[in-house]
């Protein structure tokens, strides 16, 4: 067992009463108020498709609930109702649409007609509590829950239903005589692996958030007591994460990294009330090794090969690296792309880190927008970067004819966060992190009217205008996220050259803004090849790719048959590549791409475009031919 050594020493002060003087932990940025955000353009039209599609389309929400009042004829299944509420409450957030909140009020409702009589709400009969995947369910009740009381309606029959729940599980989980939190899950377990059970801490987050409502201390004291636990049965992931260990050797065989970075997720929520700053450390330490070791070139992680093949793609495995192991036959499940994005919203909120921004940036324009159906209507469980692109097997319902998954419904909560993070706010400002066109309408540090209009066609190409409109003249700092990409960025302020933008940071202007002015950058939108990373895999470094700015580009079997074959990228000295941007032949691809190559011209189009859903291929690493291995 590696379970609690350093950090138990520091649980008695954060349990004394010496932590309710501490004062709360203070973001850096802050999201907008809702409504604040309106996109339109490239990504809207995601949102919209999602939205329509799948939370007002198709979403089974009447017989979700019915697993609370009947039972589940499958573990897990009491995740969905959570779930699906949860990306519909934060897509209400952002669009104020009326029959989304009637459908909102309506699940809601009917949802808390199944309380049992001792406050739970649980697929599970009271003398079964807690049962196997139930903790999870719970914690995704809670959350469905407490995202319609933030952002839908503030009823206080729903913040009594949330305090019932959470003050059942208190009564039934916990040290002797009560049932330990670890000892509660299927994971692990479930592929004949020593019991893990990492996904029942990840109520941390539900906790933490009742608590910021509510005051009370027993949610604070049960967080500290989730907190105690480590997270996982014979592995404390909070101190391997203070020590740096690779998130692949964080639980043993089973490093899931949803259910880990949901962990971590309510790591924040849990740093914000204690100030504790080992915690912080953690959560930083685990960021970056995420960061720098699993994310592939597409912006999600975790493989099945070479280090957990049981774990189904879905574990952490070093795939930064390995992501270009021909072995591998699943990867980058979307619930963890999806999890990784908030979570790194969460850092950006409590840093100001823009490195925070490069990364939900890389996941929207290629991972998330890659795995979602062209129809709206659900999303991958699994991407691949060679090969089929798609795969909607995996864990799941079928209501009729339609399959159900994990997936396709976390897909749209990422969606869903676009307009949370695309424009925030420091006590000084405003922050631009996405360069999406929208309509922003916000207060400006003085509490006066400020209109942002961005106009721009990005990620077609890199033109970005921001007219910047204040009610009466101010001066305040606007903060212009830089991308990591852009090495030669353009700044201009009507009309005149601004500053040194520098990549991987943001451009502070701070000035007396009048309400004609105009900022406008041009970003360093140029083809780039990329050199695969060095695996396990002998073959793991015959690999290049192609990127146009945030863009990964691939090659498409519905349009290319020879969509495999090895070619030799021509670049230059600096690995630039003189592609050229053409009209795409395909319907539905937005970007297609002439590349040049020794072979002859090949054509790409943006990753994201690539429809496999006909169970065609994609080739995204391109194999070197023979005599230009590296």
């Amino acid at each position: 067992m590696v379970k609690k050594a350093i950090l138990l020493m520091a649980i008695p002060a954060l349990l004394s009463c010496e932590q309710k003087s501490r004062p709360n932990v203070q973001d850096v940025m802050k999201p907008l108020p809702p409504g604040t955000v309106q996109l339109d353009g490239y990504l809207d039209h995601f949102i919209d498709l999602s939205m329509e599609g799948w939370n007002k389309g198709v979403i089974p929400y009447a017989e979700f609930v019915e697993f609370f009042r009947s039972g589940r004829p499958k573990f897990a299944l009491g995740e969905m109702w959570g779930k699906a509420v949860r990306s519909g409450c934060m897509f209400y957030r952002y669009t104020h649409d009326p029959e989304l909140k009637k459908m909102m009020d309506e699940t809601v409702k009917d949802l808390l007609s199944t309380q049992r009589e001792n406050g739970s709400i649980s697929c599970v009969e009271i003398e079964k509590q807690p049962e196997q995947s139930e903790l999870w369910e719970r914690k995704y009740v809670m959350l469905g829950l407490e995202e319609y009381y933030e952002w839908v309606n503030p009823d206080p029959a729903v913040l009594d239903a949330l305090k019932k729940q959470a003050d059942n599980i208190i009564s039934i989980v916990g040290h002797a005589p009560k049932t330990e939190i670890t000892d509660v899950g299927w994971s692990a377990t479930n592929i004949g692996h020593e019991p893990c059970h990492i996904e029942s801490g990840t109520l941390l987050e539900p906790f933490m958030r009742l608590y910021k409502w509510t005051g009370e201390q027993r949610y604070l004291d049960f967080a500290a007591y989730i907190f105690e636990m480590g997270g996982t049965k014979h592995y404390n992931v909070f101190e391997r994460a203070l020590h740096n260990v690779e998130p692949y050797k964080m639980a043993g065989n089973y490093p899931k990294a949803y259910e880990m970075t949901s962990l971590f997720e309510g790591l924040t929520e849990y740093y914000r009330a204690t100030g504790n700053p080992d915690m912080k450390r953690m959560i930083l330490n685990y960021y970056h090794n995420i960061r720098t070791k699993e994310i592939t070139i597409i912006g999600n992680g975790g493989c099945d090969q070479p280090y957990h093949p049981r774990v189904a793609g879905e574990a952490w495995g070093n795939t930064a690296v390995e992501q270009t192991n021909p072995d591998i036959t699943r990867m980058m499940e979307t619930c963890t792309g999806v999890t990784w994005m908030k979570f790194c919203s969460q850092v950006l909120r409590l840093t100001g880190d823009p490195s925070a921004v490069d990364e939900i940036e890389k996941y929207v324009y290629n991972g998330l927008i890659g795995a979602m159906k062209p129809t709206g209507d659900g999303f991958s469980y699994v991407n691949l970067l060679n090969g089929p692109k798609v795969n909607g097997q995996g864990w799941g319902w079928m209501f009729d004819d339609l399959h159900v998954t994990c997936c396709n419904l976390n897909g749209p909560m990422g969606l869903a966060y676009i307009p949370f993070v695309a424009v925030m706010s420091t006590a000084e400002g405003p922050v631009v992190n996405l360069y999406n066109a929208g309509t922003i309408e916000m207060k400006s540090p003085r509490n006066k009217d400020l209109k942002l209009q961005i106009v721009s066609d990005y990620p077609q190409s890199g033109n970005v205008r921001i007219d910047v409109r204040p009610a009466k003249k101010e001066k305040f700092n606007l903060k212009l996220r830089i991308p990591g990409w852009s090495e030669n960025t353009v700044v201009k302020i009507n009309g005149e050259p601004f500053g040194k933008a520098m990549p991987g940071a943001y451009l502070d202007i701070l000035r007396e803004w009048r309400e004609d002015d105009r900022v406008e950058l041009v970003l360093d939108m140029k083809g780039r090849l990329i050199d695969a990373p060095e695996g396990s895999n002998p073959v793991s470094p015959d690999f290049q790719a192609v990127k146009w700015g945030p863009v990964v580009l691939a090659r498409d079997e519905n349009r290319d048959p020879g969509y495999n074959k090895p070619v030799r990228i021509i670049a230059d000295a600096e690995g630039l590549v003189k592609i050229q941007k053409v009209r795409p032949t395909l319907p539905g691809t937005r970007m297609e791409f002439i590349v040049p190559a020794e072979e002859g011209d090949i054509r790409m189009s943006d990753y994201a475009s690539v429809n496999g859903w006909n169970g065609s291929h994609i080739c995204t690493w391109l194999p070197l031919t023979p005599g230009h291995r590296r």
